[in-house]
């Protein structure tokens, strides 16, 4: 993609080169200092009922007399908020997309002062747009035409401003666009195995050093609470390991790493705690956490902050059959508790509490998991905001700005130690479910289990991942929340809590 700046002098937008010109005009009636070309076109529009100053509203205004760009749109917003621009570069896109235009010019009018969170909102609005699944789909559509993207500034701080803001959005949408490739390629296609070849490819394309460990490697680890998950399957599981050094060795006494966690479940059918047959289909985005670390990552990557972050992803199948674990089964995690496995479909955490027990040897800054894990977070705060636990403020706030500024929000859940009492087990040092009520609260509860010696949150983005009905299919959620967040780390000093095993 090709994402730049441009400074325009007054009066000259009408004069600049592109096949397609779109305004966003901000407020409830045009701002003065439009181009008179373009002012006098959009003015006809209102008066003709074609076009209002609400939101949501466009028109396109096909070529107008005096303006060099042979296409012009007109899209309005009623604030000048990033997250309405957004809205408003999305459903412009979604018209301007089916048209023969390469080059797309956007002149943001009446906005005020421009930040780089309204670049960035443009750029990530763009790589939405513009997203094709077409892996194992020969029919689908070609890819729009569209392939340059000029956001015009009225000044040189302006435009220096936008650029940071299209550099952050334009690693963004690489890091997005890559997860939601893994997320919508089907079970058959999306192993465990194949998983890990994508995380090796996205690393060493991208300059990363990893590590993949087999069947082998994990038993060695003693990850029995993981392998419990991965028995029942025929495909074998991968556990995958990517290092960032943004900081190099002995440069900072207190390098400690951001750790990422992702739940890779590549499909899962409940296991022997059988899933109904509706819908499942959609298990297939049940590895979304692990695509957004992979995603995270590749932008990270290319944009190169002073920090150093690693990814980690537990991958395989859960699966029905003879080798199946079953409900009743105990099992022994890495950090030596057991774990009564009373419902195989809550498989993600039983992978995930060995992977954040492996995170300890890092002496990580943060370590923040991410899973698709709970139906009851679905419930509690639908598909808007991922839902967000931990015990520690800062890092928490933290979490929750990186959102806001991603326009990627969360929710913060509690974790009160009463909701503890619900995983109490006869037979274990715990159960694996803790009963209907709360169950997105006592599944971060079981987490938070294996996670004393580290500074914890937990993302539940079962929610977010991906979308159903019509427009099903992954969202690369929440891949601006976590880039914002590692950004933030750049520069802190963070002692690490984690102890060597």
């Amino acid at each position: 993609m090709d994402f730049r700046t441009h400074v325009i002098a007054p009066g000259a937008t009408s004069r600049f080169g592109a096949d397609a010109l779109l305004i966003v005009c901000a407020g409830d009636a045009l701002a003065p200092g439009l181009d008179e070309p373009l002012a006098t076109a959009v003015n006809e529009a209102v008066a003709h009922g074609d076009f209002a100053h609400k939101a949501g509203k466009q028109a396109y205004l096909r070529q107008v007399p005096g303006v060099k760009a042979a296409r012009v749109m007109v899209a309005a917003v009623l604030q000048s908020s990033p997250k309405a621009l957004k809205a408003a570069v999305a459903g412009a896109l979604g018209t301007l997309k089916g048209l023969g235009a390469k080059h797309l010019a956007v002149l943001l009018h009446g906005f005020g002062p421009l930040s780089a969170a309204h670049a960035e909102a443009v750029a990530t609005a763009w790589g939405d747009a513009l997203y094709v699944y077409r892996t194992t789909k020969p029919s689908a559509p070609a890819a729009p035409a569209l392939q340059k993207l000029t956001l015009l500034a009225a000044s040189k701080a302006e435009a220096t401003a936008l650029g940071e803001g299209l550099a952050r959005g334009a690693a963004i949408v690489e890091g997005v666009t890559l997860a939601r490739e893994l997320a919508n390629r089907p079970g058959n296609h999306c192993t465990p195995t194949m998983l890990a070849d994508e995380a090796r490819k996205m690393s060493r394309a991208q300059g990363l050093r990893v590590e993949v460990m087999d069947k082998k490697a994990i038993e060695k680890l003693g990850m029995g609470s993981f392998l419990a998950v991965a028995q029942g399957s025929a495909e074998p599981p991968r556990f995958i390991v990517m290092h960032y050094e943004g900081v190099p060795k002995g440069a900072a006494k207190n390098a400690a790493p951001v750790v990422l966690v992702g739940k890779g479940i590549t499909f899962d059918t409940g296991g022997i705690s059988l899933k109904p047959g509706p819908e499942m289909d959609e298990m297939k985005f049940d590895m979304g956490g692990a695509a957004s670390v992979i995603g995270t990552m590749r932008a990270i990557a290319q944009l190169k902050p002073k920090v150093n972050v690693i990814g980690v992803i537990a991958a395989t199948e859960n699966m029905p059959g003879g080798r199946a674990v079953k409900p009743g089964d105990v099992v022994t995690s890495m950090s030596g508790q057991t774990i009564e496995i009373l419902n195989t479909d809550a498989e993600g955490r039983l992978i995930l509490c060995d992977a954040l027990t492996y995170t300890e040897r890092f002496k990580p800054a943060a370590v923040v998991d991410i899973a698709t894990l709970t139906g009851a977070c679905v419930i509690a705060l639908g598909n808007v905001r991922s839902g967000l636990f931990s015990a520690d403020d800062g890092l928490a706030t933290e979490l929750q700005a990186a959102g806001d500024a991603a326009l990627d929000p969360c929710w913060r859940m509690p974790v009160d130690e009463d909701y503890d009492e619900a995983l109490k087990s006869n037979f274990a040092d715990m159960g694996n479910i803790g009963g209907r009520a709360g169950g997105a609260v006592t599944a971060a509860m079981f987490l938070k289990r294996f996670t004393a010696k580290l500074r914890w949150a937990h993302l539940d983005i079962a929610g977010t991942a991906w979308k159903s009905g019509a427009a099903k299919g992954a969202t690369g959620r929440p891949v601006g929340l976590l880039t914002h967040f590692v950004l933030s780390q750049e520069g802190k000093a963070h002692a690490g809590k984690g102890t060597a095993k």
